[in-house]
């Protein structure tokens, strides 16, 4: 009876699933019914006025033709709530204006998905490539000037026959990223020092700096500046559906604690499936309490040696609390076996190796299927 009984129940979840992934949305208790839009929001932002998943604010935008395009949404905007065929819609309520010019805005005026000023810096500074690929590229040799370190419109002396008018990134290595259970090399972080184009080519061409974000000296190397690393920050968002759950494997910024509008990097990239747009719930494991000799539980903290290797080898007398809930995290950027997130909402601080997993509605039906 099992069986049976297990499918009657994974079917009113994939048809409960589909109906939220497909056709409902589910309002946020006490939303208003319309807003104001104000400079620096962003549509996540105002959807999040409405709806608990804010991620999915393309369902709630998608079927009016005014606000489709992004780029129709301005400050001083008004957005009202209404329903058609029974499911939450924002729609924009035509601006009326004294001035004949009507609505005009410069065109960098429009509402993004997320505020580009946030992660553009990310989408060139950082990467993570192979560390023994980095160590063949190109390398500073010094410059003209006379200085250990090297600023915005200095010379650099590279050891490379480069073409006149190209324009490189100067990289400095970062951290080694290990997955954390195999130990497995999961590349090299590489940060962005300068920026500069090639104004003389040979054996050791010249790069003059256009830019710089951190002092430059001997011995970094150059990359070329890809497209892919000034994409737009446009993204749609969607559920992850990986096969397995990754894991906040650093901060950008090497904080210990992590929250709304931090950058983080993940333990999983392309080969794994991760795409730019991927939302992910991330939780902090539960503890495992152990029940003493007493029947007493213990927290993890208050263990003793012998408790802590009975809790190793044994599920009889640990106990798994539920795992917690932190916040939502979307994809921006990704590399060949990690990617860089931005966390959107947390309601507790985020670690490292918290886990991120599907959103939850999807993962609760994946559990039955299990």
């Amino acid at each position: 009876m099992e069986n049976p009984m297990k499918r009657l129940i994974l079917l009113a979840l994939m048809t409960f699933s589909c109906s939220i992934f497909s056709d409902t949305l589910t309002l946020k208790s006490g939303h208003p019914d319309s807003y104001v839009v104000i400079k620096g929001d962003t549509l996540w932002d105002i959807s999040e006025n409405f709806l608990n998943d804010p991620w999915r604010w393309p369902k709630l935008w998608g079927v009016n033709p005014q606000i489709a395009n992004p780029h129709l949404i301005y400050p001083g905007d008004r957005l009202t709530l209404v329903f058609i065929d029974g499911e939450p819609r924002l729609v924009l309520k035509p601006h009326k204006r004294k001035s004949p010019a009507g609505r005009i805005h410069a065109k960098g005026d429009a509402i993004p998905a997320i505020d580009l000023s946030l992660i553009s810096p990310y989408l060139v500074q950082n990467r993570v490539v192979d560390g023994d690929w980095f160590d063949d590229q190109p390398m500073v040799l010094g410059g003209e000037s006379e200085s250990r370190h090297h600023i915005i419109g200095d010379v650099l002396y590279i050891q490379s026959e480069l073409t006149v008018g190209d324009k490189f990134g100067v990289y400095s290595e970062g951290r080694e990223f290990v997955s954390k259970d195999e130990g497995d090399l999961l590349g090299q972080e590489v940060v962005l020092t300068a920026s500069g184009r090639v104004i003389e080519s040979g054996p050791i061409s010249k790069i003059k700096l256009l830019s710089n974000f951190r002092e430059t000296k001997a011995g970094y190397r150059i990359l070329p500046i890809e497209d892919d690393s000034l994409l737009s920050a446009y993204f749609m968002p969607k559920p992850a559906t990986l096969q397995e759950s990754a894991s906040i494997l650093a901060s950008e910024k090497h904080l210990r604690e992590m929250g709304k509008l931090d950058v983080v990097y993940l333990d999983k990239g392309e080969d794994d499936g991760v795409e730019s747009g991927h939302v992910f719930s991330i939780y902090r494991d539960g503890i495992d309490i152990v029940v003493n000799g007493d029947g007493v539980p213990v927290l993890p903290n208050e263990r003793s040696s012998y408790e802590d290797l009975i809790s190793s080898v044994s599920s009889d007398n640990a106990i798994k609390m539920p795992d917690i809930y932190r916040g939502r995290l979307m994809v921006f950027k990704v590399f060949e076996k990690t990617s860089l997130g931005l966390i959107m909402a947390n309601e507790k601080t985020v670690r490292v190796d918290d886990k991120l997993i599907q959103p939850d509605s999807l993962n609760l039906l994946r559990s039955f299927a299990d």
